[in-house]
């Protein structure tokens, strides 16, 4: 069995490995893979008022670096609550809905865990990953508040 948890550093993404492990971490050869993604920024404006190009690549590189640290929380979450579970780390670039379920696809998951909420007001006005994953994921989904 190939369970897919996508992490973004949130209480909901914990409680969702928390989850995993209950419902998985006693599963003969389950493979989980956690994935957090990152979107690296764009340039956004013209001269005169354009940002360096150096300031666009600190940000995406720690946009990637906040997503490593975000797995590795998440991984070690997973390791003290199912300590046999065979776990790997995927560090996914772009839209975060798109990528997760793109990575479900090709790693052929079986279900995919994720938390209700994401990062707070503007991601659940906006329109939520969860929400996204759910409605377009290549296999189950389970949603954890």
């Amino acid at each position: 069995m190939k369970v897919l948890i996508a992490t973004d550093g949130s209480d909901f993404s914990l409680a969702a490995a928390d989850k995993c492990c209950e419902l998985f971490g006693n599963v003969p050869d389950a493979e989980i893979t956690v994935v957090s993604a990152y979107e690296p920024l764009q340039p956004i404006a013209a001269e005169p008022f354009a940002v360096s190009a150096e300031y666009y690549q600190e940000m995406t590189k720690s946009a990637r670096l906040q997503a490593e640290h975000h797995a590795d929380a998440t991984q070690a979450r997973i390791k003290e609550g199912c300590p046999n579970a065979n776990t790997s780390i995927e560090i996914l670039e772009g839209k975060p809905s798109a990528r997760i379920v793109e990575f479900a696809e090709e790693w052929g998951a079986d279900t995919i865990i994720v938390g209700s909420h994401g990062r707070g007001f503007w991601g659940r006005l906006l329109g939520s990953v969860s929400n996204a994953v759910v409605n377009h994921a290549p296999c189950s989904v389970l949603v954890v508040r």
